[in-house]
């Protein structure tokens, strides 16, 4: 038993890649149905987790390092499992358990998501944000919000209509994997390879013997020389390759990619498999309307055509990358015919035309049978993004499960019906705020309101009026918006409110020593120099005996004429600074005069201009120069002109002196 736990540890040590199969697992592959023990799941109900990315782990194991506990998933790396956290797949799960429901496994989510309409672009940082917006004129949204948007609407037309809406969806489509099973692996470790990368030929066949006939020879690599890099062996017959795209919110990326591993030596000599990149390319340009959505072609289809700068600039950006890419699949044209399949995301309407046209001489078309759209959740169309998608195409999902795990969901499917509609039904809305909070919300309100304005001599006049302390706990002292500042002081240094600050100290005596919620005080919190010097300078004014000072990490005192001494000094830096920056703008544009005055005077004497021919006038040379700047262009260049006459005059009366 120890021997085959080993053996299968060893199988599963490395990622499997669906054309280089290890050949003691490709010999014992056998096909396994799992559709009858993970079932589509209703929307509105109870979804089964029975199975669980996991390398042969039982279910009571405990999780190691590289694992997710909610997903009950196992990654062979720590990135692995960094991107896993930012999947769709595991905020799903999230939002599963807020709602005291059992997760679901990957497969049963990409069912889920495979219907949508097409693979929305996520976000490549965290930022991104909504710049990969739909063509339509709306905003687009990740595939988590669009599932569960459509599951809340779906669910509300069952309770309205009956669980008849509910009995059509279910069973609908055809699970994006399809699922093995090996003897020489646990009974209950299955592996999945993705329905796409089987065209209908293949379907109609037995499957393991389809994998079988796709097993290619690996590539080895080279080394071309110093710095240790590799290239492919240019011997042999060429190799199958995919042609993969991505386009959409004016980002295109597309990629042809040999189906063939590479093999690499890795750190100790371990053999590596890499992808080999035949050709590749990436435009981005500025074609969507940032926080409005949408292309520019969308807005003037439906509103018609807006006349501005930023408008011109996106039509034209819209049509130059129409251009580009058209240019990229001419160019390809020959490798994309010869392309076993054609991975392509093409958000939107504008993005299909580019693509499919139709327009002279196109070379991808619609009803091409090799043509597949990516069945997972895709993010902003670039390089990685398309070597990140290979990889999760080819490679092989290893999953487990087991009698055990299906009774143990079927029980909590059961419970958890049960306790579903009552807690919806004993649901309440918040309690509404007694006088007390009201008046204390809006005391929070208006205080910070003054603060936010820099309002001092307001803000003492509200806290006399009112008999509010100048420690006032903002109201409710557990938000989350007041942890980092609770109370005025700490508010008004975090927005370098100066003279707040200083009025707070000096003439409301806050105490400085409080903190927030993560034991910072107020002068930890400090913005910038000048508040950290009103610190400082309140410490002089009020006295050493005033308050713990040292406890409020405050340093030394600052008399008014050492402040207004700091300060002039920084001015001083701070003038110097400009001064040598316009020196250096001026000089610059100076000898870029005298490099056009001398290229207008070579081009002059190029064209066998005649020694007696009139020069141009000072005012003809100005009108020269600024044929074709725009009006801001033209007044910056006259300030130019003006500030080195001055400055030459101003010379010339020093000399005179």
């Amino acid at each position: 038993m120890a021997g085959g736990v080993q053996e299968s540890n060893d199988l599963l040590r490395r990622p499997l890649y669906l054309f280089d199969l290890p050949p003691e697992l490709l010999l014992s592959l056998r096909s396994r149905d799992l559709t009858e023990t993970s079932p589509e799941p209703g929307l509105g109900e109870q979804v089964p987790r029975s199975i669980v990315d996991s390398v042969g782990v039982p279910d009571d194991a405990l999780p190691s390092s590289t694992s997710c506990a909610l997903c009950r998933a196992s990654f062979s790396t720590v990135i692995d499992q960094r991107g896993h956290v930012k999947s769709d797949f595991h905020r799903y799960n999230l939002k599963l358990a807020l709602k005291c429901l059992p997760s679901v496994n990957e497969s049963t989510f990409d069912r889920l998501i495979g219907d949508l309409d097409e693979s929305l672009s996520g976000s490549d940082s965290s930022d991104s944000e909504s710049e990969d917006n739909h063509e339509d004129g709306k905003p687009s949204d990740s595939a988590l919000t669009a599932l569960l948007k459509r599951q809340a609407i779906i669910t509300q037309q069952e309770e309205d209509n009956g669980p008849s809406l509910q009995q059509k969806k279910r069973g609908s489509g055809n699970p994006p994997l399809l699922w093995l099973s090996s003897s020489r692996l646990p009974e209950v470790v299955s592996l999945g390879i993705y329905r796409a990368l089987l065209t209908e030929a293949d379907l109609r066949k037995d499957l393991v013997q389809v994998i079988k006939e796709k097993q290619l020879k690996p590539v080895l690599a080279k080394h071309s020389g110093s710095g240790g890099q590799t290239t492919p062996q240019a011997s042999g017959p060429p190799t199958p390759h995919y042609f993969l795209c991505m386009i959409g919110g004016g980002h295109f990326a597309a990629m042809i990619i040999s189906l063939a591993p590479q093999i690499r030596k890795g750190p100790g000599g371990h053999e590596e498999r890499h992808a080999i990149v035949k050709a590749h390319k990436t435009f981005h340009r500025y074609t969507t309307r940032r926080k409005q959505g949408g292309s520019q072609s969308a807005n003037d289809n439906a509103k018609g055509n807006a006349h501005s700068a930023g408008s011109s600039i996106r039509r034209y950006n819209e049509m130059a990358l129409e251009f580009d890419v058209r240019g990229v699949l001419a160019e390809w044209k020959e490798m994309i015919e010869k392309s076993e399949l054609l991975f392509i995301r093409a958000t939107g309407t504008t993005s299909r035309r580019t693509l499919y046209g139709p327009y002279e001489c196109q070379v991808l078309r619609a009803t091409d049978s090799r043509i597949r759209g990516f069945p997972f959740s895709t993010r902003r169309a670039t390089q990685a993004e398309l070597l990140r998608s290979f990889t999760e195409l080819t490679r092989l999902k290893v999953s487990t499960i087991s009698q055990s795990a299906l009774s143990v969901d079927a029980a909590d499917q059961e419970k958890a019906s049960k306790l579903i509609k009552p807690k919806a039904m004993a649901r309440e809305p918040p309690p509404k705020p007694n006088k007390e909070e009201e008046v204390a919300l809006m005391h929070t309100s208006q205080i910070q309101t003054l603060i936010r304005r820099n309002k001092a001599p307001a803000l003492l006049t509200y806290l006399m009026n009112n008999n509010l302390s100048s420690d006032y706990t903002f109201f409710p002292s557990h938000a989350s918006q007041h942890h980092h500042a609770p109370n005025a002081l700490h508010l008004a240094s975090s927005n370098s409110s100066a003279a707040v600050v200083l009025a707070l100290l000096t003439k409301a005596k806050a105490d400085p020593t409080l903190c927030n919620g993560d034991g910072k005080t107020a002068f930890d919190v400090a913005g910038d120099s000048k508040t950290r010097d009103a610190f400082r300078l309140a410490r002089h004014l009020l006295g050493e005996s005033a308050f713990d000072w040292k406890g409020a990490h405050i340093p030394s005192a600052l008399s008014e004429k050492e402040v207004e001494d700091r300060q002039q000094l920084e001015k001083a830096h701070e003038s110097t600074a400009e001064a040598e920056r316009r020196k250096a703008d001026l000089e610059r544009l100076r000898h870029e005069e005298a490099a056009q005055r001398i290229g207008r005077i070579e081009k002059k004497a190029g064209t066998g201009k005649s020694l007696g021919s009139r020069d141009k006038t000072g005012a003809e040379i100005r009108e020269e120069e600024g044929r074709g700047l725009t009006p801001e262009m033209r007044m910056k260049l006259e300030r130019e002109r003006r500030a080195r006459a001055a400055e030459e005059r101003m010379k010339r009366t020093q000399a005179g002196r």
